[in-house]
């Protein structure tokens, strides 16, 4: 079965096409700058080793136009990887949000449209260009399944103690105000890579997965299933993110609003476009950036990746407790997979927990590897994250469900 991947943004589009069998990605590429000027397709047909990459700038007024572009461009007699559309069996969607609707992926009818619509409101920026890229390939490729992934369904095993805040009542009664979680593709994704790699079953592990890049979060996961995760109704809640504040006493902006004159708009947008790193440090929300200004003696560089640093152990060192211990951690995403550094200040001096990090073995970027010394009795592992693969075993799992009859 062959899977093009769909992930639409307010203004870019990611996509993939993956013949499922043997897993083999085909061609990959990225829409920037959809209803703007100067639109531009960039894609890449991958044979083997060798990477094909091709540039086509042309007008993209919509979401409608940007996946016509895409689809052109994989039956490109040059650079495209199949002969027409009919060599596409199924469409997987990244959705952010579905509320407490869905646990699971879905095949795509009005019904779930519907329940996507009346979810905008907990997702304003993502779920709008997410129902524009399914209705457009809903258009243009009739009779196609496609499916929604969420990223808020891996966390839908939490119990009620996990995402419950302790607000009134009513208001959870009323508009589902609740934990959420996100990144929830990506946990999934690593924490079934990660007992594949151990060689133990998902139903015998205790995980804790770290997807730390500009968007962090962490999850914890007993017996294939999320117990907590540290994004909440938003993905504002949590760690300390590249623009993001995380955890903050919410009184703080009232404080702040009262004496700087904000209006609720910008108070939202201090929270999450000019905090995080690159409001402590001033200087960039990218921690290659910071990690130069660091090595450099830049006090508030430094002091950025201390407090990063700090509430990922906070987080980690809670759900050990939440678990009653880990079998394994896991790191992922750009900060994750790439920057040693920063894992090692993450796990120093975490030995009274069973955790020992490998400073050899930790010298390692974008590739998998288990990286904890021979006598720590937690794995580390850092495994880089696929949530396109993991949309596209998604899209696969259910059409076939939907071939036995099954919704």
């Amino acid at each position: 079965m062959r899977v093009l991947v769909i992930n639409c943004g307010s203004s870019s589009l990611k996509y993939q096409v993956l013949e499922m069998e043997g897993e083999q990605l085909l061609a990959k590429g990225l829409v920037e700058r959809i209803g703007m000027e100067g639109s531009v397709i960039t894609h890449r047909k991958l044979t083997g080793e060798e990477e094909e990459k091709w540039v086509n700038e042309t007008p993209m007024p919509t979401h409608k136009e940007a996946i016509q572009q895409v689809l052109n461009a994989i039956v490109d007699p040059e650079h495209g990887v199949v002969k027409s559309l009919a060599g596409i069996d199924a469409i997987g969607h990244r959705v952010v949000h579905a509320g407490e609707a869905y646990s699971h992926s879905v095949v795509v009818d009005e019904t779930v449209l519907k329940t996507l619509e009346d979810c905008i409101e907990l997702a304003p920026l993502h779920n709008p260009p997410n129902i524009m890229g399914i209705r457009a390939c809903q258009e243009l490729m009739p009779g196609k399944p496609n499916v929604a992934v969420f990223d808020t369904a891996y966390h839908q095993t939490m119990r009620p103690q996990a995402y419950i805040y302790a607000l009134p009542y009513e208001y959870y009664e009323k508009y589902r105000v609740r934990r959420y979680g996100f990144h929830g593709t990506s946990h999934k994704y690593v924490a079934h890579r990660a007992a594949e790699i151990l060689g133990i079953p998902d139903k015998d592990l205790k995980l804790i997965t770290c997807h730390l890049g500009n968007g962090a979060s962490i999850t914890a996961i007993r017996g294939g299933e999320v117990v907590d995760t540290s994004m909440g109704f938003t993905p504002l809640e949590g760690l300390v993110m590249g623009t993001r504040s995380g955890d903050i006493d919410p009184s703080i902006m009232t404080y702040i609003a009262q004496r700087e004159h904000l209006s609720n708009d910008e108070v939202i947008e201090v929270l999450n476009k000019k905090s995080g790193v690159l409001g402590i440090s001033g200087i960039s929300s990218d921690f290659r950036d910071l990690e130069a200004a660091a090595i450099d003696g830049n006090e508030r560089a430094q002091l950025a990746m201390k407090v990063f640093a700090h509430k990922v152990r906070f987080f980690i060192g809670a759900y050990i407790a939440e678990l009653n211990g880990v079998d394994a951690i896991v790191f992922t995403a750009g900060v994750g997979e790439n920057d040693m550094g920063m894992r090692d200040i993450i796990l120093d001096n975490l030995d009274n927990l069973g955790i020992h990090l490998d400073l050899i073995k930790n010298r390692v970027r974008g590739k998998e590897a288990i990286i904890s010394a021979s006598d720590s009795k937690v794995k580390i592992l850092l495994i880089p994250t696929n949530e396109e693969l993991m949309i596209a075993r998604d899209t696969v799992w259910r059409v076939n469900l939907l071939k036995q009859g099954i919704k």
